[in-house]
């Protein structure tokens, strides 16, 4: 018994075991870290195990169905085409297969406007050596006859994909086991105490003391921030995917829209996943949510609006996987002000940026240089949002009282 009451040491406690804190405890276990691993459920069994699986490396569109503010596809190009060096030495550096598949990639368009839009995308991943080629629609269905005849134009990159997320995180977790790591599943964190060497951070009768702690909790990073009396401006997204039965391999690349939320491939096991940010519906209870019909209608019918040949397919299965998004729509990584040590990841394509921010949390805990400037992706900015939305709230009181 006193043994569980004993805090446990480490060098440094990741919360959460999805894909982020996997990669994160992978690369600070193979330079030497002891790394504490804590699991709230099962791993990967959250956002990470529900998400599509893309690897987006070409610009990506702007915005998602129901989304408030457009990405920054500039700012976002850079860290793509870092994340993209990186899943090239995935399945090598884990010593996994995790079906890992770069066929490449369609962007789409179909009206004026989206071409436009594609004209100037390609201008933009030209700069940062991201290699794209415009193709008017003729091309495109040329090089992929499946396209309809409603595609306008289209950019291509061969370095788009895919890897099976039921595989990588798993991948990941056990590289981080190989080296060092410990990786506690069912041990939800309840309490993140501050003190003169780090935190302690527990579950139910159990503890672990670090002098740094990774909030990498996905859809529940908000909350477990709040733990360590960090307040982050961030709210809960629910999206839904939706699965055909398994066919013969007929299409090999990822096939994504320029002004609309969708993406469709087809897995290694033959079924055609399609996505693209469309909403579940709510985010219910725990951060998660239900499979919304306006959704699954919206989405199925753009989908073979643009590939018609999906019409002729069952649908097999629709799930929604939980993610939480920022006020800006971009990733949130790096220490929180006022909190040293205590770090966060999150945020944005994740999936797509796993591998990058494995190793840049690495960097910055050891105290070096990133790999990709992040400065502005700080937390900070998501504190001073909080706290203004909070001045403003508290003002409205005011004034109603009056």
């Amino acid at each position: 018994m006193a043994e569980r009451h004993r805090a446990h040491r480490a060098d440094v406690v990741v919360i959460g075991a999805g894909i982020l804190g996997a990669a994160a405890a992978f690369h600070l276990a193979a330079a030497g870290f002891r790394v504490t691993v804590l699991e709230r459920g099962a791993p990967n069994r959250e956002g990470s195990g529900t998400t599509a699986g893309n690897l987006h490396i070409q610009g990506i569109h702007t915005r998602r169905p129901g989304q408030g503010v457009p990405v920054d596809s500039e700012r976002f190009l850079p860290l793509q085409r870092a994340a993209s060096e990186r899943w090239s030495t995935v399945e090598e550096r884990l010593g996994a297969d995790v079906e890992l598949r770069r066929g490449g990639g369609f962007m789409v368009a179909e009206t004026a406007e989206q071409e436009q839009e594609l004209h100037d995308k390609r201008k933009l991943e030209r700069t940062v050596g991201i290699p794209t080629e415009l193709l008017t629609g003729d091309e495109a269905r040329r090089r992929l006859p499946l396209l309809s005849g409603r595609v306008g134009a289209a950019t291509w990159c061969p370095l788009d994909g895919y890897a099976n997320p039921l595989l990588i995180t798993p991948a990941y977790l056990r590289a981080a086991v190989r080296h060092g790591a410990e990786v506690h599943a069912f041990t939800p964190v309840t309490r993140i105490d501050r003190g003169p060497g780090g935190y302690t951070v527990g579950s139910a009768d159990r503890s672990w003391t670090a002098p740094v702690v990774v909030d990498a909790a996905g859809p529940w990073l908000t909350e477990v921030a709040a733990l360590a009396g960090i307040t982050l401006a961030m709210a809960p997204v629910v999206i839904q995917m939706h699965a055909t039965v398994r066919v013969p391999p007929v299409l090999g690349h990822l096939v994504q829209h320029i002004g609309e939320g969708l993406s469709v491939k087809q897995v290694s096991a033959g079924n055609l996943l399609i996505g693209g940010g469309w909403p579940a519906r709510g985010a219910g209870a725990a951060g998660r949510g239900a499979a919304s019909m306006p959704s699954l209608t919206g989405n199925l019918v753009q989908a073979c609006r643009v590939l018609p040949f999906l019409a002729d397919l069952r649908l097999l299965r629709v799930w929604a996987g939980p993610l939480a998004a920022t006020p800006d729509e971009m990733p949130v990584i790096g220490e929180v002000p006022g909190h040293p040590g205590f770090f966060v990841a999150g945020g944005t394509y994740a999936f797509t940026f796993a591998p990058l921010w494995g190793e840049t949390l690495r960097a910055l805990i050891a105290g070096e240089r990133p790999p990709e400037p992040v400065g502005d992706l700080g937390p900070g900015r998501l504190m001073r949002r909080a706290a203004a939305t909070r001045q403003e709230s508290t003002q409205q009181k005011g004034r109603c009282a009056r």
